[in-house]
């Protein structure tokens, strides 16, 4: 399992228009990006996080190439930034699940 986690500073009125675009493309990510399992949004005190959860290190590193997010979520009008995006690639070594 690999997780891309894309961090965006914005100032507190603008995460709705930050948040308004996790949820325009939660469902294409799900269906049209190969490799992709999951997004979680959380949303802090200095900007949101969105992280993207991949079957492998490769579908992670892929997804920053794909018209989707070239395209679309980055290319679309972003919300006013405080800072260049933090882009972190992640892979878990191991995962239990519990329950």
């Amino acid at each position: 399992m690999a997780y891309r986690e894309i961090t965006l500073q914005v100032d507190p009125a603008d995460r709705v228009a930050a948040t308004g675009v996790y949820e325009k493309y939660e469902q294409p990510f799900l269906d049209t990006v190969p490799g992709a399992t999951g997004e979680e949004l959380l949303v802090r005190e200095e900007g949101v996080q969105v992280s993207h959860a991949f079957r492998t290190v490769s579908g992670a590193k892929a997804y920053l190439a794909s018209a989707l997010f070239t395209r679309d979520v980055v290319g679309g009008p972003p919300p006013p930034l405080k800072a260049a995006p933090e882009v972190r690639l992640r892979d878990a070594v191991r995962t239990r699940r519990v329950g």
